[in-house]
């Protein structure tokens, strides 16, 4: 398709290039041909190839057509010949009239490459019309007073054939008193004018019936008669006559019906009767009939219908004024028709072009001629279009016009051009011709998908639903047809380490994204990749956009005790001295949640208590501390459930179990509870072989959860680090716990725990919160550490 596009734009390319060496080239000579009239139909007139000069088969090649004003067509063009013929019977007296010679106009057009030949064909007229008189039947009064060598003008008669085939002479029928003479006009038309040989004599000869016959000059000639009557009347010797013998006026072709043009007027001196003048047309054609009419009693001469210049120029009245005696006197009125502007141009449409592809360069959309009927100034037009258009107008042959591109077009911007051609004349008032030519601009890929954002994020909540659908893209082409219509799809992702074909997928139709399985925060908190939207044109474009996925934290994640811990071995065991003041800091529950948010903002509430009353836990920090002043009655063991819940919903908890041993110092040895010694005092030698193997085996799940937590926090910094979050760096040395930034701490703390385990005997160390006193944060009460205590159990 491509390639087919590229041949036919070559093939403009070369029509456009001939088109102007053609213009250029083209002459105004004429190349003249003739025909006899009424040559029947498809009858040859000239081989066009050979006076051309081009092969036999180049007029087809070129798209040879022939073309006239008005488009009515007379020849027809033999492409496979290249011989010229008659469309048409000809009619020389229906094309042209009285006009001499008869010339019949056209143009040879070559549309590729486009050259243009003018010629005109001559209609040769043959004698096939008799002359024919209008009145069959003439009578004339003649006084016998008349001297010889008085002149009797008659009517003419009329013949449609011109030149040579038109009237010739007049011949009259022997008798002894008239003979008849051909005279001319100044028109050309020739008339007889009766001449008296010899006196008259009523009373001898009171009337003759004379012949008269007209004679065309044609091969062989044609003939029309008319009957004379001529009545010989007595004597009334004074004819009319006119004050002038002729007459000439001016009318424009607009004047109304019944318009004056002029006046004529006649005298006679006789009296009475013989002195009584009536006027009438003499030898009037049918035409001036038609046109002019005539008072028979005062001589005016006005408009019957309407003048048009275009087909008559002038005419020549001849006026009869006759008195009562039936004398006569002639005169001629010339009256000459003045063009006015009321023809409006015309345009003929020789090619036009309605589509044209975008960012073509200059192409040729129209070729076109105007003409104006009118003449002089009337008849001169000024061709234009509008302004704001990328078209401009080329003059080339005489009245012909080429409509151009001035720039190449944009669809996007004007898909369909609207070009009114309009044609003004020079005369008063101008008169214009509009011509409208719808041109539509076709579409090329050449706009790439333009997504609505470069980049997109999108929210989904973990632990979702697999193929939910989570978001879409969209991406717009400003093109037309299969070069709008937009694919979408995944890019690679710039991690390879990112599986993304297994998490999202989109809709290759409408750009809908939808995850492909379960997210967990926890795991992956964001990603990003990239999108593409590709267009169906040839060669196809595309476009992409960045996707930002943002996992939504769910409170799916129950508080982890870090401290005190819960592995099932022995408890741990927290001492105070019986002199600790109020708030004095007993320990601090430890926790963290592995969600975010508020969903990971930690409460502690003492849930249970041996003596209530004596302990309080602050609800933000988890620390136990010592509500009042211990007393001597206050007993010395006590049992603590704390209870750790987050803010999510629904809040999700855990509890812990702190045991709280009352000493009157720490040099007092920590002796075992009552119960283990009893205990301890029945145990025979095979229960401690299996508290032994139980403290291994707890020891050995102590350090497996422990390092299980250490992993999973590692795994929180590198997801959080990865969807650009910050989290303050915490180290874990080998026997310290590190909280910072987890849960809804306020400072980060560090606490040291020593867990010592051996057959029967335990050591532990208090806790010491380690403070960044340097970040300007309150450390909150100090816990002093205490030496080492051992106990035997």
């Amino acid at each position: 398709m491509e390639a087919r596009r590229k041949l036919i734009r070559r093939q403009r390319q070369v029509l456009f290039f001939f088109l102007f060496m053609g213009l250029s080239q083209a002459g105004a000579e004429f190349r003249r041909y003739s025909v006899v009239e009424e040559t029947e139909g498809s009858s040859f007139v000239t081989n066009l190839s050979k006076d051309l000069g081009l092969g036999q088969k180049e007029l087809s090649r070129r798209g040879a057509r022939v073309i006239s004003k008005g488009n009515k067509l007379h020849l027809q063009l033999d492409q496979a010949t290249g011989d010229l013929l008659l469309n048409e019977k000809l009619d020389r007296e229906e094309l042209c009239g009285h006009t001499e010679p008869c010339v019949l106009r056209f143009q040879v057009l070559l549309a590729n490459p486009l050259e243009f030949f003018q010629a005109e064909l001559q209609v040769i007229d043959i004698n096939d019309h008799a002359p024919v008189f209008v009145e069959s039947d003439m009578a004339l009064k003649i006084s016998e007073s008349s001297p010889p060598g008085t002149a009797f003008p008659l009517k003419n008669a009329q013949d449609l054939d011109v030149g040579q085939n038109n009237i010739k002479n007049y011949i009259l029928s022997p008798n002894s008193y008239f003979r008849v003479l051909t005279l001319e006009r100044s028109d050309g038309k020739k008339y007889p004018q009766l001449v008296l040989d010899k006196a008259l004599d009523r009373e001898e000869e009171p009337e003759l019936k004379l012949t008269l016959t007209a004679l065309d000059g044609g091969s062989p000639p044609q003939s029309g008669t008319a009957q004379v009557y001529i009545e010989v009347v007595d004597i009334n010797d004074n004819a009319p006559e006119f004050e002038q013998p002729f007459y000439r006026v001016q009318i424009p072709e607009d004047s109304p019906i019944g318009f004056l043009v002029v006046k004529v007027s006649a005298t006679d001196v006789d009296i009475g009767v013989n002195g009584e003048i009536s006027y009438s047309l003499f030898q009037a054609s049918e035409e001036i009939s038609k046109t002019f009419e005539l008072s028979p009693l005062t001589g005016d001469i006005r408009l019957k219908k309407q003048l048009d210049f275009e087909a008559v120029q002038s005419y020549e009245i001849n006026i009869e004024a006759k008195d009562a005696g039936s004398l006569s006197g002639k005169c001629t009125v010339l009256t000459q028709v003045v063009d006015v502007n009321d023809n409006a141009p015309e345009v003929t449409m020789s090619a036009l072009t309605r589509q044209i592809p975008e960012n073509s360069p200059q192409t040729v959309v129209a070729v076109f001629s105007v003409s104006d009927l009118d003449s002089k100034e009337n008849g001169k037009v000024n061709c234009s279009i509008q302004d704001d258009l990328p078209f401009f107008l080329k003059s080339s042959l005489e009245n012909f016009y080429t409509l151009v591109t001035e720039t190449p077009l944009d669809r996007e911007t004007t898909a369909e051009y609207n070009i009114t051609i309009t044609v003004t004349d020079m005369g008063t008032p101008r008169l214009k011709t509009q011509h409208n030519i719808t041109v539509q601009v076709s579409d090329v890929n050449d706009n790439a998908p333009a997504f609505t954002q470069t980049a997109y994020t999108l929210f989904v909540r973990e632990n979702n639903s697999p193929a939910l659908h989570i978001g879409s893209v969209s991406a717009s082409d400003r093109d037309a047809g299969a070069n709008a219509q937009v694919a979408y799809s995944l890019l690679p992702p710039r991690d390879p380490s990112l599986p993304l074909a297994s998490l999202v997928s989109i809709n290759a139709d409408n750009g809908q994204l939808f995850a492909l399985r379960a997210l967990d925060y926890e795991a992956l908190q964001a990603f990003e990749f990239g999108v593409g939207a590709t267009d169906r044109g040839s060669p196809a474009l595309s476009s992409q956009a960045l996707v930002r996925v943002q996992v939504l934290d769910a409170n799916d994640n129950a508080p982890f005790v870090l401290y005190p811990l819960q592995n099932g071995s022995a408890p741990c065991t927290e001492l105070v001295p019986r002199a600790a003041e109020p708030g004095y800091v007993v320990s601090k529950v430890v926790a963290v949640d592995g969600d975010s948010g508020q969903n990971a903002w930690l409460s502690y509430q003492l849930l249970k208590a041996t003596e209530p009353g004596l302990f309080g836990v602050w609800a933000h920090n988890g620390e136990v501390r010592t509500a009042r002043p211990l007393g001597e009655r206050d007993a010395a063991r006590h049992r603590l459930l704390v209870l750790v819940k987050d803010n999510g919903e629904p809040p999700l908890s855990a509890s812990v179990t702190l045991h709280v041993l009352l000493v009157d110092g720490f040099s007092q040895p920590f002796l075992p509870l009552p119960e283990a010694a009893a205990d301890a005092a029945r145990a025979d030698p095979l229960t401690v072989y299996l508290v032994v193997a139980l403290a291994s085996v707890s020891s050995l799940f102590l350090f497996s959860v422990l390092a299980f937590v250490a992993v999973r926090l590692c795994r929180r910094r590198r997801a959080g680090l990865a969807g650009g979050c910050s989290v303050p760096e915490a180290r874990f040395p080998g026997h310290l716990v590190d909280v910072s930034g987890t849960g809804t701490l306020s400072q980060s703390y560090q606490y040291e725990v020593c867990l010592m385990g051996g057959s029967g005997t335990s050591e532990f160390k208090f806790l010491k919160p380690i403070l960044p006193i340097s970040q300007g944060h309150y450390p909150g009460p100090e816990v002093e550490e205490t030496p080492n205590f051992r106990n035997d159990f």
